[in-house]
């Protein structure tokens, strides 16, 4: 499946024809959960058209915090709390009419307990989960914001003609007129 938006690092074409072959497309109007923080996880899929913002509220603020995205060509959910049936750690919600072919935590489980490669499959997904929220973490003490800027936009080229600059900015944790001045800034040097 080939990616719209984002660069995946991993090959996930098995995990992709499983979720071709046992679950199904499910479509998701623009502000509509996949999954609700605080609620039990039970989805995984791809996203074959669209994207979904990974959402968390602030403890004091109350206000929405954009932890992460999924793009067309990648996959979405939480992946640990719906393998285990957990409370989902955040809200996972479209941001355009999108479609997701989609499987329950439940299906997933089944396939990770087949075999050893299967059980393979689900230790890879695992370390690049960790290895993409410690990059994250990182990015946060030694680049920054610009450079944050930079960052995602290498990751996901076409993210500024499809999302909207508050959600872009809260992503980057820098307020609106922060990343206003942060482009204006990039344009000026192109």
């Amino acid at each position: 499946m080939e990616q719209k938006f984002g660069v995946n690092s991993i090959d996930l074409q098995k995990l992709f024809d499983f979720c071709e072959r046992e679950g199904k497309t499910v479509s998701y109007r623009k502000g509509e959960q996949m999954e609700c923080e605080g609620e039990p996880s039970q989805w995984f899929g791809f996203v074959t058209k669209g994207c979904f913002k990974y959402v968390t509220q602030g403890i004091s603020d109350d206000k929405e915090h954009i932890t992460w995205f999924s793009f067309e060509g990648e996959y979405v959910g939480d992946y640990p709390s719906c393998l285990n049936g957990t409370p989902s750690q955040t809200t996972i919600e479209a941001m355009m009419p999108s479609c997701v072919l989609r499987v329950s935590g439940e299906q997933l489980t089944q396939l990770f307990n087949q075999n050893m490669e299967s059980m393979e499959l689900r230790t890879i997904i695992g370390e690049h989960l960790l290895n993409q929220a410690r990059a994250r973490y990182l990015d946060f003490h030694r680049a920054t914001p610009r450079e944050r800027y930079g960052l995602l936009l290498r990751r996901c080229p076409g993210i500024v003609e499809h999302l909207p600059l508050h959600a872009i900015a809260s992503f980057l944790c820098v307020t609106p007129q922060q990343l206003s001045r942060i482009r204006k800034a990039v344009t000026f040097e192109e």
